[in-house]
């Protein structure tokens, strides 16, 4: 069988964090690939410097090109430009939309049959780009922003409440920008619903938060973006799907008539396992979540239609 093989598309914080804990968790083999001469290859070298003491027995090499990737299980897209105060994810639309496909056009080169997880903003417009030009089967080709987006409002619920963390469950739908649509109504703390635990004014104010979440951090760093949240969450992906644990995570996927939308990528829950997106599960929505939901795409669906492909 022989160890997994991931690469890790992207050197900069998002993707070298993402390394840094796929080595810790000794999930397979990683290839950092970054444009920058020198970056991937320091990184890398610093990252299997760190195995002996960790116990990990993976290998780690950086490279500026893509032969180093050949036959990758995984591929994570974070390549492309990160936002800046006052920058909407909008704004990356045309330069990422040129870094993302030719990344996914060198990816699909030397990995013809790897699972892509994109992580590039606008996200659901890159995990779109992807798709369409990778031509691989839906299934293995997705976002990551659900489980983010639901890690942040778990994490504000829990602080709240003063809970553990792992007692809360949230759920986050729809696109990964200020559209997406957080259920309240499926939210729990241990079995028990939100609505039960915390007043609607301070429920309304958590929604809010986690839709600001990737602003405010923005807005604090001063200089690029969110990374540690980010790269937890995709690696929650990776190792659901080299484990096969069957996990059931909102994830962007292409949607074939699915909540009644069809041909963008959207926050849905998926299960997540051996071959990717094994499921898309519909759940039950109210008229109210449904026309946001529907609100959230339309959102996407003006990105999509100004990419130029």
């Amino acid at each position: 069988m022989g160890r997994k093989k991931i690469t890790v598309v992207g050197a900069g914080n998002v993707g070298a964090t993402v390394a840094h804990r796929l080595v810790d968790k000794e999930l397979g083999d990683v290839v950092l690939v970054d444009i920058i001469e020198g970056l991937p290859q320091g990184k890398a070298l610093d990252l299997a410097e760190s195995t002996p003491v960790l116990g990990c027995d993976v290998r780690v090499v950086g490279s500026n090109g893509y032969r180093e990737t050949a036959d990758s299980d995984i591929v994570i897209i974070t390549a492309g430009v990160p936002r800046k105060p006052g920058m909407s994810r909008s704004d990356l639309l045309t330069i990422n939309t040129d870094i993302v496909r030719s990344v996914t056009q060198e990816v699909v080169k030397y990995s013809p049959n790897a699972i892509l997880i994109v992580v590039s903003n606008p996200l659901d417009a890159m995990a779109y780009v992807a798709y369409k030009v990778s031509g691989f089967p839906r299934e293995r080709v997705f976002g990551m922003a659900g489980i983010l987006d639901t890690a942040r409002m778990r994490y504000f619920i829990a602080e709240e409440l003063n809970v553990s963390v792992e007692d809360v469950f949230a759920f986050v739908l729809g696109s990964h920008g200020d559209e997406m649509v957080p259920l309240v109504r499926y939210s729990s703390v241990a079995g028990i619903p939100l609505t039960d635990l915390l007043p609607k004014e301070k429920i309304e104010a958590i929604v809010k938060r986690t839709r600001e979440g990737g602003a405010e951090i923005v807005s604090l760093l001063k200089a690029g973006s969110a990374y540690y949240a980010p790269s937890a969450a995709v690696v929650e992906m990776v190792e659901a799907v080299l484990k096969d644990k069957k996990k059931i995570r909102p994830c962007s996927v292409y949607l074939n008539g699915e909540y009644g939308i069809t041909g963008i990528f959207l926050g849905v829950p998926v299960k997540l396992g051996a071959s990717g997106v094994e499921q898309i599960l519909e759940i039950g929505l109210t008229l109210e979540e449904r026309a946001a939901l529907h609100r959230s795409a339309e959102a996407v669906r003006a990105l999509i239609e100004s990419i130029q492909l």
